[in-house]
């Protein structure tokens, strides 16, 4: 996911994400609720934001998981205390080699009505790897 080498690949921004992007990135930062915003307007794959904002050189930022893209500390995070044994199972089913995907992550949250942070600090406790970024960030 992302493109790792953007000026050998000779890849260009896609010039309608482009214009979405120029239009709502504020301090050369794109929070991540913003690139899904935007993935739904134009009907793109979340990846090609995050591949348009990389060749713009847009920092990705405020990942809903709280991984990365806040300041000062860079993330928010933090392990979740009170573990409802439901969200446990459920996350530990999703798992592949012991760590979750981004998607899956989401996932958790929407059937369970819970908010994505709160998957990302359960994981945080439970010292599960949140993998596969939907927008290519890790």
């Amino acid at each position: 996911m992302g493109i790792k080498n953007k000026e050998s690949a000779g890849a260009k921004p896609d010039p309608i994400i482009a214009d979405e992007l120029k239009t709502r990135v504020k301090d050369n930062e794109l929070a991540c609720a913003v690139a899904f915003h935007i993935a739904k307007s134009v009907q793109a794959d979340p990846a090609r934001i995050g591949d348009t904002a990389d060749l713009m050189n847009i920092r990705l930022a405020k990942c809903q998981l709280g991984l990365f893209g806040y300041k000062p500390e860079k993330k928010i995070v933090k392990p979740e205390t009170d573990i409802d044994p439901k969200i446990r199972e459920a996350i530990v089913g999703e798992l592949a080699d012991g760590k979750l995907s981004c998607v899956k992550a989401w996932g958790i949250s929407a059937t369970h009505g819970i908010p994505k942070l709160k998957v990302g600090n359960i994981c945080e406790a439970l010292g599960i790897k949140i993998v596969k970024c939907q927008l290519g960030a890790f």
